[in-house]
């Protein structure tokens, strides 16, 4: 129990604490930095400000807040992100379907055809501890190394529908930094995620090579909210299944309401491992995107984002006042206890806290 691949566990401890302390560390000395010089090496590309950035966005102590708020409203009303040259691709899929490894595949053909590329990985924050096992990166080594793209794991502290609660912030931040495309991976847990459709311009959801009971898992909402559906790990052995469930899922997306009149779901197949396919898929996804400006839905798109991410700050905002609310506090014990002796209804009970919150 004491040793793990060679390391001891307290070896590993003092190593984080370390790390830690050495984050600490570097995140105060930024704090210094005047906010123009941190946007101007960000815009320059500076791989460790960007992350900083993130780390403050991602903050919850409330100085982390105010500052953070400063640095989005300099960027965005400085006209400093060029947003509009930039491309938003959100990934979904159940687990094991092959995500991160399609990824790695899909970003390294990006690379090479001379994109700058950013991946933010979302991973499941823990309900017992908060805290998140961060993994999606190791899964990336050659994209995680190379210089023109950057790989970024996020938790989603208890967000809901696949994304992290500043999702939306960090995209900023890597279009500030130059980044053309953006690869928003949701956390895979379920068929939920079409949050991160408000927050790209396309959504791709990958299936595995299968059909039957596996199509009619997939809810027709994910369905209907995917612009590219990607049969995965269409190699090997799983050729003649991944090519049978092409089939089945072009004759199922033929029975949605597409979301645009201009544009039908493409379902496509490839292979992770051998690139099989890879190329297709930027094919596709490139007349997309064109099909998208040219039809004005782009910009329409872009403005409904901001729109999506307004509301989210409003609930967040207000589900912190509400919490810190002193008569909501002295309230909730009582409330809580009439709950849990069946005394008292849910619904009656939040009319109840909401109306001390109101009249506060």
């Amino acid at each position: 129990f004491g040793v793990w691949r060679g390391i001891s566990v307290t070896q590993s401890i003092r190593s984080s604490r370390t790390i830690a302390c050495r984050s600490s560390r570097a995140h105060m000395s930024t704090t210094t930095t005047p906010l123009s010089q941190k946007i101007e090496m960000l815009k320059q590309g500076d791989r460790l400000t960007l992350s900083r950035m993130i780390t403050l966005v991602e903050g919850q102590h409330p100085n982390q807040k105010k500052e953070a708020n400063l640095l989005m409203d300099e960027l965005l009303r400085g006209k400093n992100v060029h947003s509009n040259n930039s491309f938003r691709i959100g990934l979904s899929g159940s687990p094991g379907v092959g995500k991160s490894t399609f990824i790695e595949a899909f970003g390294s053909m990006l690379v090479k055809k001379g994109f700058k590329v950013a991946v933010l990985a979302i991973d499941p924050s823990s309900t017992v501890t908060g805290g998140s096992i961060l993994g999606d990166k190791t899964r990336m080594l050659h994209l995680s190394t190379n210089p023109n793209a950057y790989v970024r794991p996020s938790p989603t502290r208890g967000s809901l529908g696949g994304i992290g609660k500043n999702t939306s912030e960090a995209i900023i931040l890597c279009e500030a930094a130059g980044y053309d495309i953006i690869l928003v991976e949701t956390v895979g847990v379920g068929q939920s995620e079409v949050a991160v459709d408000s927050l790209v311009d396309m959504f791709v959801l990958l299936v595995p090579p299968a059909g039957g009971d596996e199509l009619q898992g997939i809810k027709r909402g994910i369905m209907e909210s995917a612009d590219i559906i990607i049969v995965n790990k269409g190699d090997g052995d799983l050729v003649r299944s991944s090519k049978r469930a092409q089939y089945e899922y072009t004759s199922a997306v033929k029975l949605l309401t597409p979301k645009y009149d201009f544009w039908v779901a493409n379902v496509l197949r490839c292979s992770s491992v051998t690139h099989e396919g890879i190329d297709r898929i930027w094919d596709v996804a490139s007349r997309f995107l064109y099909l998208m400006k040219k039809n004005g839905k782009f910009e329409t798109r872009r403005a409904k984002q901001f729109e999506t991410w307004m509301w989210n700050i409003v609930t967040e905002q207000l589900e912190t006042k509400f919490k810190a609310n002193p008569s909501v506090n002295s309230e909730l014990p009582e409330v809580v206890k009439l709950i849990q002796d069946g005394n008292i209804t849910p619904h009656a009970a939040a009319v109840r806290v909401l109306d001390k919150f109101f009249k506060e």
